[in-house]
């Protein structure tokens, strides 16, 4: 049966599991309004998951059928996979950042093997050896989850208030995690009273215990040199400002003082900046540095696609140096390497 939660003030959570996953379940948020509740993100798109969500809505005293609306944080499969069945079941809309509509839309229209050309693509450049490369080059029919994704129906405008009547949720736009990534603040006094801002739906840009994955925004159709990290730095600067009462995130636990932790997140990529400046003191390929980096395990017991992940990791950690004058591409090297200034 579905955990249920209440966060008070009309606010209930629903843990929707991601099957296979350490991160064990996404909250999806049932936000109560006057005409229907809405949904903050929604879970993965996985029979299972979709049974605990409509099981975790009846326990709300609600059901999958009267939900008025989907607002979600990010397009990422463990957010955005079960918002088109929700809007089958209840003629819900869905709203989403304009930079991740862009997203989706360009996914609807990638066939998989694209994605793989184009991922064996990246990872060549970034020093992959020939074995890794391997299985991303054989043929064969293969899918990807989030690649037919729901297309939401409206736009998130970042500083606006949502369209849920009898409540005030304005919208943060706070790109790193994903190019669309928004924050929903609930501007509404705190149901237990609590000092601070309101209360933040923080999706996966604030998590208590977790460090938000940063990696380069990975689209074969979009070649904008973007940075991530960047991002997402300036954009955990605004939510310290912000300081709300209690933070609502979409894993783990709700939690308060968010100033705090934003300031552990802050000194985190510093630390982590600084190491990686160390470990270029000699020229390295994305690969290379990804394989020396501290991990929450040694490089060789890292799973492939995880490797894959931390090798995006690395790439949004050189493009910051890189932007901060603090290393560059050592000219002619192919694969390209990197070196400290």
């Amino acid at each position: 049966m579905s955990q249920v939660t209440d966060h008070g003030g009309g606010v209930r959570s629903l843990k929707v599991p991601i099957p296979d996953n350490p991160l064990g379940h996404t909250l999806v948020y049932v936000v109560d309004t006057d005409r229907g509740p809405v949904l903050v993100d929604t879970g993965w798109d996985d029979p299972a998951s979709w049974d605990t969500l409509a099981e975790g809505l009846v326990a709300c005293g609600t059901s999958a059928g009267e939900i008025h609306g989907v607002v979600v944080t990010h397009h990422h499969p463990d957010h955005h996979g079960l918002s088109g069945r929700v809007r089958e079941a209840s003629g819900a809309w869905i709203a989403m950042h304009e930079a991740d509509i862009a997203l989706i839309r360009r996914a609807r229209g990638t066939r998989p093997d694209r994605w793989f050309s184009y991922m064996a693509g990246k990872l060549a450049a970034a020093g992959a050896p020939e074995e890794h490369l391997a299985p991303l080059r054989s043929a064969g029919p293969r899918t990807l989850p989030g690649l037919a994704p729901a297309l939401p129906d409206r736009e998130i405008v970042p500083g606006e208030l949502l369209d849920l009547p009898g409540r005030r949720l304005r919208a943060i736009w706070t790109p790193g995690h994903t190019p669309g990534h928004v924050c929903l603040h609930l501007e509404e006094e705190h149901p237990s009273r609590l000092p601070g801002n309101g209360r933040l739906f923080s999706g996966d840009h604030l998590l208590p215990r977790i460090t938000p994955h940063i990696g380069l925004y990975e689209d074969p159709d979009d070649a904008t040199v973007t940075d991530p990290l960047g991002d997402y730095l300036d954009s955990l600067e605004r939510i310290g400002r912000l300081a709300p009462a209690e933070v609502l995130p979409a894993h783990q636990y709700a939690f308060t003082d968010a100033p705090s932790r934003v300031r552990e997140l802050l000194a985190h990529h510093e630390e982590r900046l600084d190491d990686l400046l160390t470990l270029l003191a000699e020229p390295l390929t994305p690969w290379q540095l990804a394989e020396r980096m501290e991990w929450n395990r040694p490089w060789d017991q890292i799973p492939y696609g995880s490797r894959n992940i931390a090798v995006s990791e690395a790439e949004a950690h050189l493009r910051r140096l890189v932007k901060l004058g603090r290393a560059e591409a050592v000219a002619g090297d192919e694969p390209v390497s990197y070196v400290a200034v």
